[in-house]
């Protein structure tokens, strides 16, 4: 194994069948495409370079791979060489990624190698650059399930990439498997492990995300097989969550969750990581890093749930005072990204962040709305629900989610152009089942009604007994400021009143 400046960095000695490359922890791969090491050795039997050479090649990232045929006087012969090539954007190209080029004998070789290289590397950053504005890492989705439809597993890597767009992640490419029974280490059968391994170092991702809730085990192996970072979509969701708590209670919240789903994930490294403590007539072996990070957590999260329990007092209060007001509340429930932020903003004239990601905004948002004749009545926008919610977070928002228990009225906003809409309104449903609300009277709301046929979405409206608005076009909430009217103050209709 040969570095750029010349230098034998490691030397390996095989059979006449294979040699078996080391960790090349001296030479980890970075932000360039390839590693920097280009491999030379010997095919006893003058063979072209086999397939093993070629995928060594490829999941390595070598900057060259090179066999030098024996002779039958023992001589070099002939050399086979082959090279990773610039990555070609095209859909339709399915070449192989790598060049293997004419043998040649071993004597006539004339090649400026440093400069040959470095061109290769250059074009392939170029070919690679990010095409997102402001994304902060590339990643390559994937999806495998031994249950789930390839249909299926394809709509779920859809909402995977919204959940990736809203964390600043350039998505450049998806993986979807079916095996028939699960990998334990690696998730992935062998061959898609490879396949994996080289479409991501081949097109320079940095990430990996699963769809899959992966153990440990899985993280930590597929980390060290593939040298990128691995994360799940329970720790994608954590993140984004992370990055969009501003108040007090939700960053509590959020950091509690993230440590009980990161204390399983603690793993040591054996007896390396032990202190010796006391010496001798001492305890012997004292506490591991392991043991001690732990406890760290372990203690972090305690004075979390203390610090939620005060903060829970708080809201307790705070909702006994709206109360003792005697104004009715409503509250906003739906989807992620269904428009909940815009249609509060619409209704109150208020200006609560809304963008077109998957949790824009966590924090409930509690607002006053008026109504004619001078009436009022407190509303609020509460975080969007998903999908197979993270256990942990679940457990860590529910707290705030109780406070809907207040609510008179819900308002369930549905993005109608969403394809997955019924089953996003069977997943907010479940949820509220969970939460003991389903009880609570609910007035459907179907929003984005602008962006689709006029006829399609009175159809939809009314097999779902739903009231069809825009959030973003005022003259379309008026029915449903009267509906709500309606529901809130019956009896004063009645009389006449308004």
């Amino acid at each position: 194994m040969i570095s750029r400046d010349g230098v034998v960095e490691y030397v390996i000695i095989g059979d006449d069948k294979e040699i078996l490359i080391p960790e090349l922890t001296k030479y980890p791969l970075g932000k360039k495409a390839l590693r920097g090491l280009r491999c030379v050795h010997t095919h006893l039997k003058n063979e072209p370079l086999s397939k093993d050479d070629l995928t060594d090649l490829s999941l390595l990232r070598l900057d060259a791979m090179a066999a030098i045929g024996v002779g039958d006087d023992g001589l070099p012969d002939k050399l086979y060489f082959s090279n990773l090539l610039p990555l070609n954007l095209s859909p339709e190209d399915d070449a192989l990624p790598y060049k293997v080029h004419t043998p040649i004998l071993f004597h006539q070789l004339r090649m400026e190698f440093l400069s040959f290289i470095e061109g290769i590397e250059e074009e392939m950053r170029r070919t690679t650059t990010v095409k997102v504005k402001g994304a902060l890492e590339q990643a390559v989705l994937v999806s495998v399930s031994t249950t789930l439809s390839t249909s299926k597993q394809q709509e779920l890597l859809g909402e995977l990439k919204n959940l990736a767009y809203s964390s600043k992640i350039e998505v450049i490419d998806t993986i979807c498997q079916r095996p028939k029974k699960l990998n334990p280490k690696y998730l992935l059968g062998p061959g898609k492990i490879k396949e994996l391994i080289i479409t991501a170092l081949s097109k320079q991702a940095s990430l990996l995300i699963f769809n899959q809730e992966l153990t440990p085990t899985q993280t930590r192996e597929l980390g060290k097989i593939t040298e990128l970072k691995v994360i799940d979509r329970t720790q994608l969701i954590l993140d984004i969550f992370a990055s969009r708590a501003h108040s007090r209670d939700g960053k509590v919240q959020v950091e509690l969750a993230q440590l009980k789903y990161l204390l399983p994930k603690l793993s040591g490294k054996g007896t390396e990581m032990s202190r010796l403590m006391g010496g001798i007539g001492g305890r012997g072996p004292g506490e591991t890093k392991l043991e001690i990070d732990r406890r760290r957590v372990t203690d972090r999260i305690s004075r979390l749930e203390k610090e939620l329990k005060t903060l829970e007092k708080g809201r307790i209060e705070r909702r006994k005072k709206r109360g003792r007001t005697n104004l009715p509340i409503i509250s906003i429930v739906g989807y992620t990204n269904a428009g909940k932020s815009t249609l509060l903003n619409a209704l109150t004239n208020s200006t609560t962040l809304a963008e077109d990601k998957l949790f824009a905004t966590l924090d409930t948002a509690t607002r006053r709305l008026r109504f004619p004749k001078e009436r009022d009545a407190v509303i609020t926008d509460t975080v969007g629900f998903i999908s197979d919610m993270p256990r942990e977070l679940m457990k860590a928002f529910k707290a705030t989610l109780e406070e809907m228990q207040d609510a008179n009225l819900l308002i369930h906003v549905v993005d109608i152009t969403d394809t997955q809409m019924d089953e996003n309104i069977r997943t907010v449903e479940n949820v509220l089942n969970d939460l003991g609300l389903i009880s609570i009277p609910t007035l459907m709301v179907m929003n984005k009604v602008d962006m689709i046929d006029k006829i399609e979405a009175m159809n939809i409206c009314e097999r779902l007994n739903a009231l069809g608005v825009s959030a973003l076009k005022a003259e379309t909430l008026k029915p449903l400021v009267k509906k709500l009217e309606a529901n809130l103050f019956p009896e004063k209709l009645k009389t006449g009143d308004g």
